[in-house]
């Protein structure tokens, strides 16, 4: 049996290691138009920041393909997919056979059209190849002002890498607020003080229109409210789309991302899709769509490589989870967390606005459905637990929101199942 995976991140990790620890003798490919071996995507803003050196940034060993008898293909652009023919297709003009088929393409960032986008030191910040660019484009011209277009969790982490290169940051989102998909309204404000705390100027409800440049290179942008700001430098960090682009002539159902089922099959026999790029079940809004985040990539990459070799390992479904830090203070949200005083739904609050700690719970028929914590994060880990299990915690209410809160304080038989072992007696 021939495998190939197109993609080169968690999703192919996820599906290798699930694969090769059932059956050895696959033959098992990887087609990546980047020229890395894996690496960490989370970890890019670290990179950027100077905390973590090429080998932390390291999301396997090197030896994870040898190891796994995997052949990788890189700097390969697949470019199409014949399945009735079983064959990927390749920029290059050539085709590579499959028995299997796992696309694990992920997003696609989001570049607005505006005159000047393809100046000089505009970049995306989505790949390890960015990141690189970006340091060489410092060090070769050096920077000491940025704008970072784009509020959200690629623009946040973004800012916070310059700012710990000593680079003022003007960061613009058109929404009202930042965080606005992750975070609701007074954790979202929190962030937006933390950051000019830091020295970050944020403008809302505004946008850039057009980019100049000075020899060549980015010097200004125009703001649509009017005004100019100068910059040496420009990140476009607004979000990412599902990069569905491979399979645009085939027969394969695509809504907003890869439409799969819960072993991630596509609509064409034996092609799967997972990861950013895979439109699959979200068990807290009970329907499917794109969940961008790193830990579920892993676990479709997972589902669809078991699968691929005969184990059938359905996905419960996945939970949107967000994880930031801002000046030093991280946040994290789960499920639906920035639901803002909808019908049906309780919240709990608790706000310590001077020491930057906040935490909101949101409650469905006595299930937890959203959590948002900031500066205090130590139980994002039983929240998330709740929520994936749809524990009713009824009788454990009033101990929600309290600092003792933990798996003591929950029924006896959701204990039982998260706690397991020899001499335990929870």
């Amino acid at each position: 049996m021939r495998a190939v995976i197109v993609g080169n991140s968690a999703t192919a990790v996820g599906a290798i290691e699930a694969l090769r620890a059932v059956n050895q003798s696959a033959k098992v490919l990887v087609v990546s138009e980047e020229s890395h071996l894996i690496y960490s995507r989370p970890l890019l803003s670290h990179y950027l920041g100077g905390e973590i050196d090429q080998v932390r940034l390291a999301y396997r060993p090197s030896d994870f393909y040898t190891r796994h008898e995997v052949t990788p293909i890189l700097e390969t652009r697949a470019t199409g997919i014949d399945t009735a023919g079983r064959r990927l297709l390749t920029q290059d003009g050539n085709s590579i056979a499959y028995d299997k088929l796992l696309i694990a393409t992920g997003g696609t960032p989001i570049l607005p059209p505006m005159p000047g986008i393809d100046t000089q030191g505009v970049f995306s910040f989505t790949r390890r190849s960015d990141v690189e660019s970006i340091l060489t484009y410092l060090e070769a011209h050096g920077g000491k002002e940025a704008v970072v277009v784009g509020g959200g969790m690629i623009g946040i982490k973004a800012t916070d890498a310059l700012i710990k290169r000593g680079i003022r940051v003007t960061m613009i989102e058109l929404a009202p607020r930042i965080l606005g998909v992750a975070l609701d309204s007074t954790a979202s404000r929190l962030m937006t003080r933390l950051l000019e705390e830091a020295g970050v100027r944020v403008l809302t409800g505004n946008t850039v229109t057009e980019i100049h440049s000075r020899d060549g290179r980015v010097h200004s942008v125009t703001l649509r409210e009017g005004g100019t700001i100068r910059c040496d430098l420009m990140i476009l960090g607004i979000g990412v789309r599902p990069n569905t682009e491979l399979v645009e002539d085939s027969d394969i159902r695509v809504n907003r991302g890869i439409v799969v089922d819960e072993y991630m099959r596509t609509s064409a026999p034996d092609v799967y899709a997972a990861g950013d790029v895979a439109e699959a079940y979200d068990l807290v809004v009970d329907m499917n769509r794109t969940v961008a985040i790193w830990p579920n990539a892993y676990r479709q990459g997972a589902i669809a490589g078991a699968h691929m070799v005969g184990i059938e390992t359905p996905d419960a479904g996945g939970v949107a989870m967000n994880a930031i830090e801002v000046h030093g203070v991280p946040a994290i949200s789960v499920g639906n967390s920035n639901l803002e005083d909808e019908p049906g739904h309780e919240f709990l609050t608790d706000l310590d606005e001077r020491n930057h700690r906040y935490k909101r719970l949101v409650l469905k028929d006595n299930r937890l459905v959203g959590v948002t914590l900031v500066g205090h994060i130590n139980r994002a880990g039983i929240y998330t637990g709740l929520i994936r299990h749809k524990i009713d915690v009824g009788a454990s209410r009033s101990a929600l929101m309290s600092e003792q809160f933990g798996l003591l304080s929950l029924p006896d038989r959701y204990r039982k199942h998260v706690v397991t072992g020899e001499g335990i007696e929870v």
